[in-house]
């Protein structure tokens, strides 16, 4: 579910940076739409940063568990 958020803000965000780099919009239109973008863009940047926190927790948790001292059973 968070993914298609931050797909869906993505796409937002998309569409707002091609709406303003038209240059059909008014100084109005263009200060909301830039409103708009920077709010989108804080968003997916957090959503970026959870998922880089939850990688790198991934892998650590991964690397303490192949990183162990092998042991020889002896019968």
């Amino acid at each position: 579910m968070a993914r298609d958020k931050f797909e869906e803000a993505l796409q937002k965000l998309d569409a707002i940076v091609r709406r303003m780099e038209s240059g059909d919009l008014t100084l109005e239109e263009s200060l909301k739409a830039f409103e708009e973008g920077v709010k989108l863009a804080r968003f997916c940047s957090r959503k970026l940063d959870e998922a880089e926190r939850k990688v790198e927790l991934l892998l650590k948790e991964d690397a303490e568990q192949t990183i162990q001292p092998f042991r020889e059973e002896r019968e």
